[in-house]
């Protein structure tokens, strides 16, 4: 073991002590390769560490500062004076004495306590064996002169706290505890507080474990909380089994099965940065740039699993703090995310090791970089308000809104009724308004109710306008999920097709092993639309149902459209958490664009959102009806100019320049 000793009084130079040999003979084998640092002082600045940490107005003998690092195991700082005087009272040399604070200080930084007689008596007999071994006698055979109540170690909030011993299936359960909180930081609830509490709290119970494990371990460690974290976040997926009895029939077996699969693959996911944390040996400042790192890699690696899944990033927590959500503007939901995590486990970091002043260091950095993004998410508010709608049309959203449980039908002749009856619905819906004409109407996903085999289109030329909608569209042997634009005169002008399909529900990823209700083709991919009306060519982008939630994805590079046309059908979701976070998404997609969100929902929320992503108008879950607004305040946001990948880049390359920062200024320390 490395030691360092830094002599802030020179009377101790006078007193010739092996302080590597007495450390390293107090050290145990897992600890072997970790670094000390011992700090000899007078009565007056020990006096004042331990009135700053303690709360006790007085001096000591020693105090020891264990940082929770494998490699940099802590401070110890020991008091000339009071070592002076107690060596006298005990009539044993200034040497000796100072060889027992050193054991005594070094038994404290690898877990060992005196807060109780059981803790004491383990601890006072390592003391004896060791200071034995090195030639000195037992320190306790005649008078405690060393440990009371009110000596040694700081009594601090953390120090009682690392004395709770949290062992086996405790720690396993605590761990569920934490994951399920922390999902509730997400709509409908936005308790954030609780997600920063789950996050911190595993974070903390990480960083405590001393013992070493490999990474399997590591990772079996952590899986409870990514595993139930993922279940708590993630379960409505499950109620679109239920949403057709008839396919509720064939689907339910898999209910139970769908569950543990959640779990299973999200506690191998969103346990990575924990299990990584756990595993590798990192200085404390560093290990919370590490976790924060990992947290967003894992977070980018999404995009693309099973065609992606970044459902839910971090920074959806804060979406309702407008500041800081519009700081998306600037780095997206990847770099806000990045800096939630820094801020937690920085934090965390910061109280568990007050004395480590590299924690104070990186702690400033996270909350630079926070500060950095309100100001940039202030501004972005500003330029997101600059209503001019002039040469902007008039839009109207219908929302059908109707049962999430509905009759297949049995027969030919009935599925014509029930298509000819929803057309009329339809109609029905998109005139009502009669107050103003708008100059397109848009119609949710899956709204029409024939599949699409030509450009014929009656409905528009019913309605005499210009008509989104989306259908189902077969063409060369391939039916796909699209969204078709048609005009007055009852013909289709373009047609985009979902390339984004949903797993399991739009596609099978692993074959035949699991039935899949839907066997869809996936669309070219993002592309730019152009409708003519009255007042100006309306340019827009198109996305359908869940696309949207795929982080710079959409918006075809060096454009600049109008807005996003998002249409979905969160009619498989009924009233659950989904149906909001869904919603979510869309708005932090604005925000991260700079564009407004023109959103056409079957039976969630329709809505028409700004870029920075408040929500203007809406119709709420289950609400018939129709929605007539406009859209205003396009730009393009730094995070559209600059790109999620490159982002990860940036993120990667300032994680190592810290950390590399953090090693030197810890070595100048």
């Amino acid at each position: 073991m490395q030691v360092c000793v830094n002599i802030e009084n020179n009377k101790w130079k006078k007193y010739k002590i092996d302080f590597e040999k007495i450390a390293n003979a107090a050290i145990s084998a897992v600890y072997k390769d970790s670094e000390v640092s011992i700090t000899l002082v007078d009565d007056k600045q020990i006096h004042k560490l331990n009135k700053q940490y303690r709360g006790i107005d007085k001096p000591t003998n020693v105090l020891s500062f264990e940082l929770g690092d494998d490699l940099l195991l802590g401070d110890i700082f020991i008091s000339l004076d009071t070592v002076m005087r107690e060596a006298k009272d005990a009539n044993i040399s200034v040497e000796e004495h100072t060889a027992h604070m050193i054991v005594h200080g070094i038994l404290h930084l690898q877990g060992y306590d005196h807060l109780n007689d059981k803790e004491a008596k383990v601890m006072e007999n390592k003391e004896i064996r060791i200071l034995k071994n090195l030639g000195y006698k037992n320190p306790y055979a005649e008078e405690d002169v060393v440990c009371n109540s009110e000596s040694c170690c700081p009594g601090s909030f953390i120090t009682k706290l690392k004395s709770i011993k949290i062992q086996g299936f405790w720690i396993y359960l605590l761990s569920v505890f934490l994951g399920a909180i922390t999902a509730f930081g997400f709509a409908p609830f936005h308790l954030w507080l609780l997600s920063v509490l789950g996050i911190g709290g595993m974070y903390y119970l990480t960083i405590i474990q001393k013992n070493k494990i490999n990474f399997w371990k590591s990772w079996l460690f952590a899986f409870p909380f990514g595993a139930t974290y993922g279940t708590v976040m993630f379960w409505w997926v499950l109620n679109s089994i239920y949403v057709i009895p008839e396919l509720a029939r064939q689907f339910a077996v898999w209910t139970l099965p769908g569950l543990i699969g959640i779990a299973l693959i999200c506690g191998i996911i969103l346990s990575v940065p924990f299990a990584v944390i756990r595993y590798v040996s990192r200085k404390t400042a560093q290990r919370a740039v590490l976790f924060a790192t990992i947290w967003t890699l894992v977070l980018w690696g999404r995009e693309w699993f099973l065609t992606g899944f970044p459902w839910n990033p971090l920074s959806n927590i804060l979406i309702n703090v407008p500041m800081v959500a519009n700081s998306m503007s600037l780095w997206g939901a990847i770099g806000l995310t990045f800096v939630i995590v820094g801020l937690i486990s920085s934090f965390v970091e910061l109280i568990t090791n007050k004395t480590d002043k590299s924690c104070k260091f990186i702690f400033a950095i996270y909350i630079i970089l926070f500060v950095v993004g309100c100001v940039f998410g202030y501004r972005n508010m500003k330029i997101s308000d600059n209503y001019n709608i002039d040469n902007m049309p008039l839009i109207r959203i219908v929302q059908p809104a109707q049962s999430a449980v509905y009759k297949m039908p049995t027969s030919k002749q009935e599925a014509q009724e029930i298509a000819k009856q929803k057309i009329r619905d339809l109609f029905v819906w998109a005139t009502n308004d009669k107050s103003a004409v708008p100059d397109i109407i848009v119609f949710p996903e899956t709204a029409y109710p024939y599949t699409v085999v030509d450009d014929d289109f009656p409905l528009s030329h019913i309605l005499n306008s210009k008509v989104i909608m989306g259908a189902n569209h077969y063409k060369d042997g391939n039916l796909y999920n699209s969204m078709l634009i048609a005009n007055e005169q009852g013909k289709i002008q373009h047609l985009y097709s979902k390339s984004h399909l949903v797993p399991f529900g739009e596609y099978r990823p692993f074959g035949d092993v699991i039935p899949t209700p839907g066997l869809l083709t996936p669309g070219n991919g993002p592309e730019l639309i152009s409708v003519k009306t009255n007042k100006n060519d309306f340019v827009f982008v198109p996305a359908i149902c869940y696309e949207i939630v795929f982080s710079d994805s959409l918006v075809p590079r060096d454009t600049n459209p109008d807005a996003i046309v998002n249409i979905t059908n969160d009619t498989w979701f009924g009233l659950t958490p989904g149906v909001y976070q869904h919603l979510d998404m869309v708005r932090r997609y604005a925000i991260e664009s700079g564009l407004p969100v023109v959103r056409a929902n079957y039976s969630g929320i329709s809505a028409f959102v700004m870029p920075d992503g408040q929500v203007e108008s809406y119709l709420s879950v289950a609400q018939t009806g129709s929605l007539d607004g406009y859209v205003w305040g396009k730009h393009i946001t730094p995070y559209r100019t600059i790109g999620r990948d490159l982002w990860m880049i940036f993120i990667l390359m300032f994680s190592i320049f810290v950390s590399i920062s953090i090693h030197g200024f810890q070595k100048k320390d």
